[in-house]
């Protein structure tokens, strides 16, 4: 298969998607090759990532050091490194939307879901941080949750406004999830049906708000944020990124 629901930011400089659906060792490698990424940032859970692992050899954490990985592939001999290009990073920097911020069961309309949003980066602005810090220090950046549209969105919506991006782009990117997901949720459904067989079928219902992407939620979203921490650039330093860090994000090196 492959990483769905995916689109270039930012001139090219981030890359926002699905978790990678059935891409073995080799598919793996041929995707990050062609699409020039040098660093990958996963936001899902210890879970999630246990059911569609990257097929990597090395394990960045979110602070950058190196680990050997918590997960292998099916049939990977040990080989994933001599596989994947040595150069390309992934970092685990997780956010379990189930223990942070809110239920997302109580999500009913599209504002539920902005401010569900808001929780985040109000409980966790180093998680949107240090999604961000390989952007800033000149790495092309997939970054990916499992659907690509929550926690990704955030983190989407946030990069692109640090990039020089208006409010009206964000919500254009966001929204553009929409004719996606489809796909995104018959594929992410099949996948739990056979990791999880208990499941119930309406767990991935298109109908559930929290599974949807409307343009008020993420106009709740940034109007809150402005409301809540001003202007980009001052949450980000207050989240963790260094004033050149920052600038750097601005100015695209």
């Amino acid at each position: 298969m492959a990483v769905l629901n995916l689109r270039p930011l930012a001139g090219g400089r981030i890359l926002r998607g699905s978790q990678p659906f059935g891409l073995d060792a080799a598919a793996t490698s041929g995707f990050l090759a062609a699409h020039g990424i040098q660093t990958i940032v996963d936001l899902r859970s210890e879970l999630e990532r246990s059911l569609v692992p990257w097929l990597v050899g090395d394990v960045g954490t979110a602070s950058g050091s190196i680990e050997s990985p918590d997960v292998a592939g099916p049939d990977d001999g040990g080989r994933l490194a001599a596989v994947v290009p040595p150069d390309v990073e992934l970092i685990n920097n997780p956010l379990d939307p189930n223990t942070v911020a809110g239920s997302l069961q109580a999500v009913e309309t599209a504002e539920d879901l902005g401010e569900l949003y808001l929780g985040w980066v109000r409980l966790r602005p180093e998680w949107v941080a240090d999604a961000l810090r390989p952007v800033a220090r000149g790495k092309r950046t997939l970054v990916h949750c499992s659907l690509g549209k929550d926690r990704t969105g955030v983190v989407s919506a946030i990069g692109l406004l640090a990039t020089g991006g208006t409010e009206d782009q964000v919500v254009e990117d966001y929204t553009a999830t929409t004719a996606n997901l489809p796909t995104v949720l018959e594929v992410m459904a099949e996948t739990w049906r056979l990791s999880v067989p208990s499941t119930p079928a309406s767990y991935f219902s298109p109908d559930l708000m929290i599974l949807q992407s409307p343009e008020a939620a993420m106009r709740h979203f940034l109007a809150g944020f402005t409301h809540e921490f001003g202007d980009v650039r001052g949450f980000l330093q207050h989240a963790g990124l260094t004033a050149d860090e920052v600038q750097a994000l601005r100015n695209g090196h």
